[in-house]
């Protein structure tokens, strides 16, 4: 073979090597694009952190704490658990109430009448109904706790006319009778016994 033959050769084989080596980066950089293609659609299915828990003390009438209310924000509306205990026993009307105040003097009617969220009558059997702020009669047993959860649909944490964080704020209120879902302006739930302000974390 002459030393031209091989110098041909030898540019051939370079040539078959580099066009191989192209080959291979692109092979690479495809399955790389195709990898993050693929985890992009995850990350932006993932769920965003949980909001902080808004907790709300509950006092009776003697103005002494019955225990606590948590809020939280899931994505279907507010969490409502309760951890409260010093309740009679019995069935009561249980609402979220247009202002947070909680004055012991005035028998709680300082938290006004119930939150509507919106042009809303107050209760579950009636056309127009529910207030925002209304949810579910709860039971005490004879142990006089009550500790439950409520899906609440009606009011959000978030700025909006159904957020709890309105400018006066808001109260979570329980009645001494049992609300009839239907009476206006309130259920004919009788007396308030115990209220709690709702206000943002700090």
């Amino acid at each position: 073979m002459t030393r031209t033959s091989r110098f041909l050769a030898a540019s051939a084989a370079s040539l078959v090597m580099l066009s191989m080596a192209g080959t291979c980066n692109a092979a690479a950089e495809h399955a790389h694009a195709a990898v993050a293609s693929a985890a992009a659609p995850a990350a932006a299915a993932a769920p965003a952190p949980a909001d902080k828990m808004v907790h709300a003390d509950v006092i009776g009438l003697d103005g002494k704490s019955l225990g606590m209310v948590m809020l939280q924000e899931t994505p279907a509306g507010v969490l409502v658990s309760t951890d409260l205990k010093g309740l009679p026993e019995g069935n009561h009307g249980f609402h979220f109430h247009q202002k947070g105040l909680c004055d012991t003097a005035e028998k709680f009617n300082t938290s006004g009448g119930h939150f509507a969220g919106g042009d809303h009558q107050h209760g579950y059997m009636v056309m127009k109904g529910p207030h925002g702020g209304d949810m579910p009669n709860q039971h005490v047993g004879p142990d006089g706790m009550l500790k439950t959860q409520i899906l609440n649909t009606g009011v959000t944490l978030s700025p909006g006319p159904k957020s709890l964080f309105d400018a006066d704020g808001t109260a979570l209120v329980i009645h001494a009778g049992v609300d009839d879902y239907t009476s206006q302006p309130a259920g004919n739930a009788g007396g308030r016994i115990a209220c709690g302000v709702i206000s943002k974390a700090q």
